[in-house]
């Protein structure tokens, strides 16, 4: 019996050794399930779905995971880290999919093995959100003061240009902070995507992209970063996803859009700026909108995948899973989208999404029929 258990503890003395020297190689014990694939391509597991990106669609996709995984029992591990993250991981082939506000551009598609396609998966509004409790009615906004604000070049609210705009409304003396993404963000883009339009001093000197050269403010990761700056400096102001301002209960301004009129943003007014023709690639920007009743702070959010999905030690049964679920996500997953406040895909969308999933490919042969 003892000579037993001294093998027994012999062997459980060397399955410790050998999972200390594999953490060891895979470079210490805080390695996470995407750090550590060994074929870098996402979960091994076919019943689970790695992803990573855009924090803007986050509360969504949780939504549609969660009730898709009660139907199919497919798992899927989602990493709300922005959308540059997403892209990177993406890249690397750590993930299955990525996910990002902002269409990839020429330096992001030069890094890539292979073509990625851009599924549109929602469509949302970024918000201008204000820590003013003394203020009582919605403040408005309009484009030229927005950009002066994010420029640096009007500092306190009570200025005159915003006093302009907000007749009868009794602005405070106090100092404004500029609140903003640190990391490479999708909402980032949409937002200096608008503000360009609108701007031609923010064109000049600062322009537009997932990351940008900030002339003030503080920076945050993530909207819960920004929304966190924005919640405990009284005079700040932060730009953040809608779904997100209202479940945290933050206060953000009417927004005047190129028609001349101040725009809540809500579903519906995303849904205006959101109704116009698709390209066949997805790849569109919804900002500064001609539409009357529509928000010029909206945009689409996609999921990206490659094109051809034979790579690493992918079978095509997982493929085929994820492009299902991603099926779903745009038809009955859209479901899901007005009670967490995204507007729900336009059917020239949807139409577009079908057509990009019917590309992709599995040793050259499309997978959904």
């Amino acid at each position: 019996m003892k000579t037993f258990k001294k093998l027994v503890l012999a062997g459980i003395a060397i399955a410790i050794s050998g999972s200390m020297m594999l953490t060891s190689c895979n470079g210490g014990g805080t390695t996470t399930k995407t750090d550590s694939t060994a074929n870098k391509t996402g979960s091994s597991d076919d019943n689970t779905l790695l992803g990573a990106g855009a924090t803007f669609p986050n509360p969504l996709y949780s939504k549609m995971f969660s009730e898709y995984n009660k139907t199919t029992g497919l798992k899927v591990n989602y990493q709300s880290i922005g959308s540059g993250g997403g892209i990177q991981q993406l890249t690397s082939k750590t993930v299955d999919f990525g996910a990002s506000d902002a269409p990839m551009n020429a330096k992001q598609d030069s890094g890539l093995s292979a073509p990625v396609v851009h599924i549109p998966a929602t469509a949302g509004a970024v918000v201008l959100s204000y820590n003013l409790p003394e203020v009582k009615d919605t403040l408005k906004l309009n484009p030229e003061v927005l950009a002066k604000i994010f420029l640096g070049e009007i500092k306190k609210w009570n200025d005159k240009k915003i006093a302009a705009i907000n007749p009868g409304v009794k602005l405070p003396a106090t100092e404004i902070t500029i609140a903003h993404r640190s990391d490479g963000s999708g909402t980032t883009n949409i937002f200096t995507t608008y503000l360009t339009k609108v701007s031609k001093d923010w064109e000049t000197k600062v322009g537009k992209g997932s990351a940008v050269n900030w002339p003030v403010g503080l920076g945050g990761k993530g909207n819960e970063g920004v929304a966190g700056t924005v919640k405990q400096t009284p005079g700040a102001i932060g730009y953040i996803e809608l779904a997100y301002a209202i479940q945290n209960n933050m206060t953000f301004a009417k927004l005047q859009n190129k028609a001349g009129n101040f725009i809540t943003p809500s579903i519906a007014s995303v849904t205006a700026a959101a109704n116009i023709d698709i390209p066949a690639d997805s790849k569109v920007s919804l900002t500064n909108t001609d539409a009357p009743d529509g928000y010029p702070i909206s945009g689409l959010s996609w999921i990206l995948i490659y094109k051809e999905q034979k790579y690493g030690d992918r079978t095509l049964d997982k493929v085929t899973k994820m492009l299902k679920l991603i099926q779903w996500m745009i038809h009955d997953g859209q479901q899901y989208s007005g009670a967490l406040n995204y507007a729900p895909l336009s059917p020239a969308a949807v139409t577009v999404g079908d057509a990009i999933l019917k590309s992709v490919t599995y040793d050259g042969k499309p997978i959904l029929q």
